[in-house]
């Protein structure tokens, strides 16, 4: 064993000197764990700024939720006064990818007023139905939405497009500096933001760019106002001014409204600054990511620095084992050498040591064999008593189990019996009751048949008893039926009997007035259906031909439009109505003509060209049609006029007096066809100055001139 530590002595003392590589790796560990704790302060601090971004995120997300809520404040005045355009709205935010182009919502809810104190101006001076109308950049994308929605849905919204160049930009006439002195401060475009399909729309249509606001210092010289800037419409504190010129008399016209309380347009939400709290989110999101990002990071090299720091660790470890091994080698060989010089100086006799063993071994043995056959007999004796043991625990549990259950059994026994006792006293009573009451209803049965006590009862008796029930249930019910037939005759009044007669003789006669007046309704049906058949054929054919002359004035214009009767029953004839329906688009549908779908001029067209298809069906000595173009684009109005032409020059046709303040130029002219010039205006001649016969003279000169030249 010496020799053994002494080889592995050599070996240690083979190994190289450990000090060296012990040191330089406690210098590297000594850096691995400045470095941990660099990163650990990284990490601290990475912690403590997403912890203020995170509370930065929470308060921008709390005043974004702020502007929010100002928004559905709008939303749920809109569901209130408008519901079927709330509606459309929630249709339109979930269908946006149904569009080609920008769809804006209504008016109220994208217009943002700047101060609410000046939402009365917008309101008064922009009609409700264009306030809850959706802005549409496309006519292809408003049909779309318009057959979704009132076509579908059946809801009733209103739409406009915007102009397809931008008015939201356009500068206006009058440059607000030189309407300061009056007491303008602001033009209606610059008193609230909206998009700029809407503020496009809204510069086109209500002109908010020439609009100006002013003050009470502006009602106060309010008539100089209207002579010196000649504008069309102003605004006041408290009222809107509207400046006409007469196109006969040149005078200036003005009237005064005073303006409504604003309903809409007071809640106010800067999207200006909601924008920038969007962004500044975004930004804050994007930081979030980046010190997330960073974090990871982190702990992915704090978690690589502390893997090399165990690996540094186990090497010193494993260093100072080997350093420390060679130490304890040398104290423990020394400890042996020890030991060995004792054991040297205590040698004895061995082989006398030996003999004294063994003598003592062998008596030792003799011993333990004599122990061993006395325990092997004392093991036999005991596994009997233990058998015979068994047997008896198991007969007695036998016996117990057996002594239980005949114990049950007794007490179960027992108590049967005495409820079996009982029930026997409760029976022998009852038939001792039970035969009383058969002896005193026997005695009773006798004296009724007046029967004695020895003589037997009738055969008469005993058949009628026969027919009657056997049980007793049996014959409790049949003396409940018998009782209650019986009820029912006890104080009858022989009154009712009369009433039942009578009320049947009037049942016979209803019955009879009923058959007639089935006959007399079904003569009745049958003189509604002839008169029906005479009343509205004629009218669906008249119909029809007024459908055919309008299709074809339509199909002229390259338009269609169609004329039918229309009700919802056939049999509630005051519902019956004429139903017009238009289409001024190839990619449209035909739409039923209302004050809703179709822009004003395409109404006037509509009911020219309707009027037209009546004339040479209803004859009248003459029509008067007034000022039926203005309305119109210049293409439909001179399309109606050739048509009114051609019409009304026709052979027996009636006289047309056609009113109109203008007329487009080079329009058709025939030679049936009368023009006369109102004239009329303050630079007029006077009737008793007014001379044709010389007015004719001068245009023939004029006329005769004029080659010459």
């Amino acid at each position: 064993m010496i020799e053994d530590l002494q080889n592995e002595l050599k070996t240690a003392e083979n190994c190289e000197n450990l000090q060296p590589q012990i040191d330089a790796i406690t210098n590297d560990l000594r850096r691995v764990q400045d470095e941990k704790a660099l990163c650990e302060g990284e990490v601290i601090d990475k912690r403590g700024e997403k912890e203020s971004l995170e509370k930065e995120r929470k308060s921008v997300g709390d005043n974004i939720v702020r502007f929010d809520n100002l928004m559905n404040q709008k939303e749920d005045k809109l569901r209130q006064r408008y519901r079927d355009t709330y509606d459309a709205v929630l249709w339109l935010r979930s269908n946006r990818d149904k569009f080609k182009q920008r769809v804006c919502e209504p008016i109220m809810l994208t217009i943002n007023m700047k101060d609410n104190k000046n939402a009365k101006y917008i309101e008064n001076h922009i009609s409700s139905n264009d306030l809850r109308a959706f802005v549409f950049e496309s006519q292809e994308d408003m049909e779309v939405f318009l057959k979704e929605i009132r076509d579908n849905k059946k809801l009733r919204v209103n739409a406009v497009i915007a102009p397809k160049s931008s008015y939201a930009d356009k500068a206006p006439s009058r440059s607000l500096n030189e309407l300061k002195q009056y007491g303008f401060f602001s033009y209606l475009r610059e008193l609230f933001d909206a998009p700029d399909p809407v503020m496009s729309f809204l510069c086109c249509h209500y002109h908010i760019h020439e609009v100006p606001v002013g003050t009470e210092r502006t009602r106060e010289r309010i008539e100089r106002v209207i002579q010196e800037t000649r504008l069309k419409q102003m605004y006041t504190a408290e009222e809107k001014y509207v400046v006409k010129t007469s196109f006969y008399s040149n005078k200036v016209i003005s009237s005064n409204t005073s303006l409504k309380v604003a309903q809409f347009l007071t809640v106010t939400v800067d999207l200006e600054q909601r924008r920038h709290l969007e962004e500044q989110l975004k930004e804050i999101n994007r930081k979030l990511q980046a010190v997330e990002a960073g974090l990871i990071a982190l702990y992915e090299r704090n978690k690589h620095l502390e893997h090399k720091d165990n690996e540094l660790r186990q090497k010193k470890k494993e260093l100072l084992e080997r350093k420390t091994k060679k130490r304890q080698l040398e104290q423990k060989i020394s400890s042996k050498l020890g030991s060995l010089k004792l054991m040297e100086q205590d040698t004895c006799n061995l082989e006398e040591e030996e003999r004294k063993a063994s003598t003592k071994i062998k008596e030792i043995n003799v011993q333990k064999a004599k122990l061993v056959t006395e325990l092997t007999n004392f093991v036999k004796i005991c596994t009997s008593l233990h058998i015979q043991k068994v047997d008896l625990i198991l007969q007695n549990t036998t016996v117990i189990s057996e002594k239980n259950k005949l114990e049950s059994d007794y007490m179960a026994a027992s108590s049967q019996l005495r409820v079996t006792e009982q029930h026997f006293i409760e029976l022998d009573e009852s038939r001792q009751r039970l035969l009383q009451k058969c002896k005193e209803l026997m005695k009773r049965a006798r004296q009724v048949c007046n029967l004695g006590a020895e003589q037997t009862v009738p055969q008469e008796y005993q058949t009628a008893f026969q027919d009657l029930p056997n049980t007793l249930d049996e014959i409790d019910a049949l003396l409940t039926e018998e009782r209650s037939r019986a009820s029912c005759f006890t104080g009858l009044n022989p009154t009712v009997v009369e009433e039942y007669t009578k009320r049947e003789e009037e049942i016979e006669q209803l019955t009879e007035e009923l058959k007639i007046k089935k006959v007399e309704l079904d003569k009745y049906k049958e003189n509604i259906s002839q008169v029906k058949e005479r009343w509205l054929n004629p009218l669906k054919e008249l119909v029809e031909k007024i459908n055919e002359k309008f299709s074809n004035f339509f199909s002229s214009m390259q338009c269609a439009g169609e004329v039918d009767l229309h009700t919802e029953n056939e049999e509630d004839y005051d519902k019956y109505g004429i139903r017009i329906r238009v289409k001024f688009r190839s990619s449209t549908q035909l739409h039923e003509l209302t004050p809703h779908h179709q822009s004003g001029g395409e109404r006037s067209v509509s009911t020219m060209l309707y009027l037209m298809a009546l004339q040479e069906l209803n004859r009248c000595p003459f029509r008067v049609v007034d000022e039926i173009n203005q309305g119109m684009d210049p293409i439909n109005e001179r399309r109606v006029f050739e048509m009114v032409v051609n019409t009304a020059c026709k052979e027996n046709t009636s006289q047309y007096f056609f009113i109109t303040p203008k007329l487009l130029q080079n329009l058709p002219y025939s030679e049936k066809m009368t023009v006369l010039f109102v004239y009329n205006g303050p630079h007029m001649l006077e009737p008793n100055r007014w001379n044709l016969k010389a007015f004719q003279r001068r245009r023939r000169r004029i006329t005769f001139t004029q080659p010459s030249q």
